[in-house]
């Protein structure tokens, strides 16, 4: 399913477009055609890899997070564009499950000038614009949503990597990693052969494979938070 319950394109209100990207490629190397890449590398290696080039603990271990865009949703009559976008969100201390709620968040959208979409957790009910949830429905909404924040948690006790091979994302060779949580949960990540930045997720939700990709990379001045521009 390449629909995502929220957005596939995500532009930074910073002009993303034309930062050059924060990630760059490791010297000398060269992977055009070349699968598998680096066969010895563990899974945990590349984990390693991955969380120090999107910055390092300021990135595994954040405490909360405000990111502001603009949003396109892809839908049955076409896309649709909400021109701003916006998600806070507080970080739990530690994380069981990759696809339940967790912390604390809200994310909310406009279009033409009107609130188009609110979600909200507050670390034990979850509303939308109409109000409070019931909790079948609201598991089922952020099962669709959480996903990505696993990998942060992902060298912690309970939780196992599995290497798979490597793969193309947008034509780049990259890592296959499947992240197994304690609650048993899977998420499968393509870390970048070169830049070690994260690429691609996916994982099943009760509407089908969800996966999404990432590029356009960027920082902002005084922070090594790596974030994805598109």
């Amino acid at each position: 399913m390449r629909a995502a319950i929220l957005c596939l394109a995500l532009a930074a209100v910073a002009g993303c477009a034309s930062v050059p990207p924060a990630i760059a490629p490791v010297a000398g190397a060269s992977f055009a055609g070349q699968l598998p890449v680096n066969p010895q590398m563990s899974a945990r290696a590349i984990v390693e890899a991955a969380h120090a080039a999107a910055g390092g603990d300021v990135w595994v271990n954040p405490r909360s997070l405000h990111l502001v865009g603009e949003a396109v949703f892809f839908t049955p009559a076409g896309p649709v564009r909400h021109e701003r976008y916006e998600m806070w969100r507080v970080y739990p201390d530690a994380k069981a499950a990759a696809h339940a709620a967790d912390g604390k968040v809200r994310i909310q959208s406009w279009r033409d000038g009107q609130t188009a979409l609110l979600l909200a957790f507050d670390g034990e009910r979850s509303y939308t614009a109409a109000g409070l949830q019931p909790p079948s429905d609201a598991d089922r909404q952020w099962s669709e949503n959480f996903g990505f924040g696993v990998i942060r948690s992902s060298l912690d006790d309970g939780f196992t990597l599995t290497r798979g091979p490597d793969d193309l994302v947008d034509g780049r060779p990259a890592h296959v990693i499947t992240v197994t949580d304690p609650a048993r949960g899977a998420t499968v990540f393509a870390i970048d052969a070169a830049t070690y930045a994260v690429t691609r997720v996916g994982f099943m939700t009760p509407r089908g494979w969800h996966e999404r990709t990432y590029s356009d990379f960027y920082t902002v001045p005084g922070s090594p938070w790596v974030q994805p521009g598109r």
